[in-house]
Order: structure tokens, then sequence, then C-alpha cells
């Protein structure tokens, strides 16, 4: 065998571990995260007791305030974490359906053990009277959301 043929079966060796690994689907890497404004965006939501798949895209810029028709999302962590619990929203199409949504985080209170919410009624009916059990954290944050159909 002749040196420059030992040397590329040498270089070929060596980047095949790398080859595999980059192309491992389990791997967070470019080609399997897709676009945010695609499929890679889409997550479960309840709206009214009913499972959802959302796609959502965090704005650049803060809409609320600006913006009084928001729709709200409540979330047990950061839309861009993985979430404890299923977000809940308040609308779908049909139902007050706006494509801008406000976030907000649910901290359950002391006392309290944290668990899933299916509506948005159960989360603000959790939130309100003298010892409410969860606090609702406006986040600041606004983001386009699109319900894309039932689970």
């Amino acid at each position: 065998m002749n040196i420059g043929w030992k040397s590329t079966c040498a270089a070929i060796a060596l980047a095949l571990p790398f080859i595999f690994w980059a192309a491992d689907p389990t791997k967070g890497t470019l080609a399997h995260a897709g676009s945010p404004n695609g499929a890679a965006g889409e997550m479960p939501a309840f709206y009214d007791g009913e499972l959802f798949t959302i796609n959502i895209y965090q704005l650049a810029k803060s809409l609320v305030g600006k913006n009084p028709s928001l729709n709200v999302i409540y979330a047990s962590n950061d839309l861009d974490e993985e979430q404890d619990f299923i977000p809940v929203i308040d609308a779908i199409q049909g139902d007050g359906f706006n494509p801008l949504w406000r976030q907000f985080l649910i901290v359950f209170n002391a006392g309290f053990t944290p668990h899933q919410f299916f509506s948005d009624v159960e989360v603000e009916d959790a939130a309100a009277g003298p010892d409410p059990e969860i606090t609702l954290i406006d986040t600041g944050e606004t983001y386009r959301c699109a319900v894309v159909g039932p689970k």
C-alpha cells in the first residue's frame, strides 16, 4: 500500500466517529433542531381541558402594554426551557384568538403541591382569593403562537 492511500484511510478512520456523533438525532444539532419558525417550536398546550399542539416563537421586542388584545399563555417555566407541566392557553381560533401571546409563569405558593392545570379558568381561580394557591408572574415576554391543532 502506498503512503498516500494509508494517509487517506487514516483520515477517514479519524473522521468517522465525528461524522456519526454529528449525525446523532439525539444531539441538539442545527440539522435536527430545524427552524424556530417551524415544527421545532411546537409544544403541547391545554385549552379548556383539551390538549392542542401550538407553535411558538419569541418576539425580539415585547408588545406588553402596546397591544390590548394579547392572549395569555401560562407556563411552569420560561417557554425557552423544558416545562415541568404542560402550558395552558386562554384562546383558540374561533374563541378570541390573537396570534400574539403574553407569557405568565405559574409559581406555586408555600404549602401547595404543584400540579397540572387544564384551563385558564383553573389557573385564574388558583391565583385568586385571600390564600392563593399560585402566584402569576408576568415575564414581559411576547410570543407569536399558532394553534396547530388537537394533539
